[in-house]
């Protein structure tokens, strides 16, 4: 097949002859026989993917091959699955979605570091050479019940390299995977927008995924109600974040911000007398928290 696809196509190439070309160049597809051919896209015409699609799988070599647990997991999340397979199926499991800097680390490296904090093997579906969603299944509780605040220091300090990790909702529902797993990517993407946390729950983050489904100037309106003046104010907007995020404590958050207590008093007072919102109290704080979401968004 390969010497008959040369014919067609001169330029293409086996990942086994040139394993350091540039992978971006070309569009990639693995034959019945596993070999992986790359072909110019600056060469192929939309007609001409459509046709090697027809024939051969396409690939990205870039990438661990699946094993047999992630290709389950692929057909699952992709509505590919035998529908007594989903009915049948009731152990817990959770997606996590995980993104580093592009051009760090190569995926097999970070999957095998992964395995190892694990002690055993667990799915990865790659939506790029940087980021994916892993899947904890079953998912353990108590004493053995997994720490991806701690998984993820020891992996920044091993890799060298900043990582974040979103944490789904534990389910046994098999019938909702895909529609959940395709939620937690583009939950994750909105939540980081505004985040700087390693590490996200998807309770944490549905106000901020919610805020993304109103028009940019509705999220302004609400930044302007809430803030007003302050909007503009770098050291109120970084009060108002730690005293929310310390559960309006004004102990801890004094503690945070290295203030005196006093001095932190007087910050939250002003705001309170310009705007008539007490932050103090739980309903208020909570629209406090939504507007200083839409203005990192901004």
């Amino acid at each position: 097949m390969k010497a008959n696809l040369q014919k067609l196509f001169p330029e293409l190439v086996d990942i086994a002859d040139q394993p350091d070309v540039a992978y971006e160049a070309y569009e990639w597809f693995k034959t019945p026989a596993e070999e992986v051919l790359g072909f110019p896209k600056a060469a192929l015409t939309e007609r001409d993917s459509m046709y090697l699609a027809t024939f051969m799988k396409t690939v990205n070599p870039v990438l661990p091959n699946m094993t047999a647990n992630e290709r389950f997991w692929n057909d699952l999340v992709h509505r590919r699955s035998r529908k007594e397979t989903v009915n049948n199926n009731k152990q817990s499991y959770r997606f996590v979605y995980f993104a580093f800097p592009p051009d760090r680390i190569h995926p097999d490296v970070f999957k095998e570091a992964i395995q190892e904090l694990f002690n055993k093997e667990i799915p990865m579906l790659w939506i790029t050479d940087y980021s994916g969603v892993l899947i904890e299944s079953p998912v353990e509780n108590g004493e053995e019940a997994i720490s991806y605040e701690q998984i993820i220091d020891i992996l920044m300090s091993d890799l060298y390299m900043k990582l974040h990790f979103f944490v789904g909702p534990i389910t046994t529902d098999y019938t909702t995977a895909p529609d959940l797993y395709n939620n937690i990517i583009v939950a994750a993407e909105t939540a980081f927008q505004s985040s700087d946390q390693a590490v996200l729950s998807y309770t944490e983050a549905l106000p901020a995924v919610l805020l993304n489904h109103l028009s940019m100037k509705k999220q302004q309106l609400i930044e302007q109600a809430v803030l007003g003046e302050f909007a503009e104010d770098p050291d109120m907007l970084k009060t108002l974040g730690a005293f929310v995020s310390c559960n309006m404590n004004v102990s801890t958050t004094a503690k945070k911000l290295y203030m005196h207590r006093n001095s932190l008093q007087y910050r939250l007072d002003k705001f309170i007398e310009k705007t008539g919102i007490d932050i103090r109290q739980f309903p208020e704080a909570v629209s406090v928290h939504l507007a200083l979401l839409a203005n990192k968004i901004h």
